[in-house]
């Protein structure tokens, strides 16, 4: 390839990521009236910029190949910082090494474009394996943490055992989202931890962690659940009782594990929390997300829950390198009261979903909460059709039957009269 293809061929590949980088974002059509889902996914491993992924030197890349590949961009931590709306994605390369990156939109909605450079993760005395799935939050004492899970082989397994893996909470503050302070690892008496989330403000003079105790790396063991617990540092944070929050529970969508999202959002009504539940199904592990709430002055008790997902993987989203999954670990209070809500599918791309604080409170105060039992499930839906037949009667339209249909059959009446 001669000088001026090479260019050409560059500028091909610049031209063709900036129709990407600069497609516009749509609602779709339809919704439940709690959240809307948008058309497109925010970011995918062809948002990596080029300069991430190939050689631009034709010396040292003369057919132009790509050099270091980028396989995937999802569960990303998100934040409202200096009005700009920036998302912290869990970028994965071809290698299945995974690492963080800045990502900015002026709407948070669409364009984003990752910054120039990733973020290189200080490490501990104790190197990092892998690092992923970074929840951000801006502390009561004025730093910005990043809370992530960082992976290392186990020690207590054979050689041979390729496999197994340790998992704890890393922890990393910052005050620009470019220069990283690594401090040390959260301690517990959990022999693993994921999905570890630091509560925005001090409770009773000291930081305040949503755990998740394992057993295993995989499977919870007689762990699982949402854990709360207390440390008096955060530069050597040490979680010396955990009490659970919020239990897995026997044919639930959380019955085999559980794990918070992001940091929640403060209410007037209370700690508006999002979750990750997770259940086994004939097809391999589902993953949906859910809602709840919990108490101002007491954070650690849950005072509404309702039943079910609230989202869960459609369409596309099921098809990816972990199917059938949706997980999220950031979203973003605007000022108005809006709410976007982030959240990856199939270990593959990044999504946004948007709601309001009013639309998410009234979606968590109103629901039935899950009665365990399939009877008192119906039970529900008795009492709810029943509602529905007297308030179709005060409208005059006959009881269960469409509101369309039963004017239709009107229209048609009146013309048949005539």
């Amino acid at each position: 390839m001669n000088q001026a293809n090479f260019r050409k061929h560059i500028q091909k590949l610049f031209k063709e990521q900036e129709k990407l980088l600069a497609r516009r974002n749509r609602r779709s059509p339809s919704g439940n009236g709690i959240f809307d889902r948008y058309e497109f996914p925010v970011l995918t491993a062809a948002h990596a910029p080029i300069a991430w992924r190939y050689d631009l030197d034709r010396k040292t890349n003369p057919l132009l190949l790509e050099r270091i590949a980028v396989n995937a961009a999802f569960n990303a931590g998100a934040l409202l910082h200096g009005g700009k709306y920036l998302v912290i994605a869990r970028v994965e390369g071809a290698d299945r090494k995974s690492f963080f990156a800045v990502a900015e939109s002026p709407n948070g909605i669409d364009s984003f474009r990752f910054w120039d450079y990733p973020i290189l993760m200080p490490e501990t005395s104790e190197p990092d394996t892998n690092v992923y799935d970074m929840r951000l939050v801006k502390h009561q004492d004025g730093w910005i943490y990043g809370l992530f899970c960082t992976e290392r082989k186990d020690p207590k397994t054979p050689a041979w055992d390729t496999s197994s893996a340790v998992a704890q909470c890393g922890i990393a503050r910052t005050r620009d989202l470019k220069t990283w302070e690594r401090l040390a690892d959260l301690k517990s008496k959990s022999p693993q931890q994921r999905n570890v989330v630091l509560h925005p403000e001090f409770v009773d003079g000291q930081y305040a962690f949503y755990t998740r105790p394992q057993d295993d790396f995989i499977q919870a063991g007689k762990g699982g659940g949402i854990g709360w617990g207390l440390s008096p540092s955060i530069e050597n944070a040490v979680v010396a009782n955990e009490i659970i929050v919020d239990n897995r529970e026997y044919h639930t969508i959380q019955e085999v594990k559980n794990g918070l999202g992001p940091a929640p959002i403060k209410t007037k009504q209370g700690w508006l929390h999002l979750a990750h539940g997770v259940r086994n199904t004939a097809a391999g592990l589902r993953y949906v997300l859910y809602l709840f709430l919990a108490g101002l002055e007491r954070p650690w008790v849950i005072t509404h829950k309702p039943a079910g997902y609230f989202i869960a993987p459609e369409g596309d989203e099921r098809v990816g390198d972990v199917s059938n999954v949706v997980f999220s670990n950031g979203w973003i209070e605007k000022k108005n009261g809006d709410v976007l809500i982030y959240y990856a599918s199939s270990d593959t791309r990044l999504h946004v979903a948007a709601s309001t604080v009013a639309r998410l409170l009234d979606y968590v105060l109103h629901t039935p909460a899950d009665p365990l039992r399939s009877r008192g499930c119906v039970e529900q839906r008795y009492a709810l059709i029943e509602k529905n037949f007297a308030a179709l009667k005060t409208m005059k339209l006959p009881a269960g039957k469409p509101p369309r249909e039963a004017k239709a059959k009107r229209i048609t009446a009146k013309k048949r009269q005539s």
